[in-house]
């Protein structure tokens, strides 16, 4: 191996290291993806992790600053070619790569700044938060799967976006304590978390379920080495959002609502059985 395929490889390395002690259901849904997939979307997650912990963790810091050094070398990167920053660099690895649009990249960078000045959300900034924020990330993960397959990508993109927005909304909820009390932040527009009724969690709920049923659709077709990892993730956060359902509004407005990890086991135990029965 020679210097600079060592100084990739350690890079990518080092996103691998950043999504296994981030999110443990994350990395599962990566082990179950074909081995070609495992560190370019190592190397997206590791990315996104730390533009989002800079906005949501360092408040001792001057997270402003931060960003914008952050979003600059960002730049840098893509622009250079090459960057000392490990996570910096196996990602622009993986944009050269796949030809992930800078356009993903930008609006993503827009929707965690927004996080630094917004507190709350009409519908189109909702809209907007939610598909820089979630909905794009899945759209690179997309262009990792399909390899240059256009036509594939373009079928798919739809679907793509909707799970991103599925993940994002059942985060909103889960996280609404933190969020809210914690943050001051509201992002579902028009609802009022001082008195956070029945019927306002039911709205929320139904639009998130129809986000996960027209993505289900797209993982059917995804392709067969993408299709476990995805469907594992998909079934995690249905699981999740499911416990969230049958909880009372007050409920999720005192704790963060998890899955335990043995039941996370279950899940992949059952989405393993399908993915070997063809069922998925």
């Amino acid at each position: 191996m020679g210097m600079m395929a060592l100084f990739n490889q350690t890079a990518l390395e080092c996103s691998k290291l950043i999504t296994e002690h981030y999110s443990t259901s994350f990395t599962l849904g990566i082990k179950t993806l074909d081995r070609r997939f495992h560190l370019p979307i190592y190397g997206i997650y590791g990315f996104v992790r730390y533009a989002d912990e800079i906005v949501d963790t360092f408040f001792d810091y001057d997270q402003k600053t931060l960003f914008e050094r952050f979003k600059k070398d960002t730049y840098l990167a893509l622009e250079e070619g090459i960057s000392l920053n490990p996570i910096l660099q196996s990602f622009q690895l993986v944009v050269k790569e796949y030809n992930i649009d800078y356009g993903l990249i930008e609006a993503f960078l827009k929707s965690m700044e927004m996080d630094l000045y917004c507190q709350d959300y009409d519908a189109v900034g909702y809209q907007e938060y939610i598909y820089g924020s979630a909905e794009v990330v899945g759209l690179m993960c997309l262009k990792v799967f399909c390899e240059g397959d256009v036509s594939m990508y373009e079928r798919l993109k739809e679907p793509a976006r909707k799970l991103g927005s599925a993940f994002q909304k059942v985060n909103f909820l889960r996280d609404l304590k933190s969020d809210y009390v914690d943050r001051g932040r509201v992002y579902f527009p028009g609802v009022d978390f001082s008195d956070f009724s029945r019927d306002a969690k039911h709205l929320i709920e139904e639009d998130i379920q129809r986000d996960f049923d027209e993505a289900y659709l797209g993982i059917l077709n995804l392709p067969r080495g993408a299709r476990m990892g995805v469907y594992l993730a998909y079934s995690y956060y249905q699981t999740l959002f499911n416990k969230i359902k049958r909880l009372p509004a007050s409920r999720i407005q005192e704790a963060r609502i998890r899955v335990p990890d043995t039941k996370k086991i279950a899940i992949l135990a059952e989405t393993y059985l399908k993915y070997r029965l063809n069922v998925i």
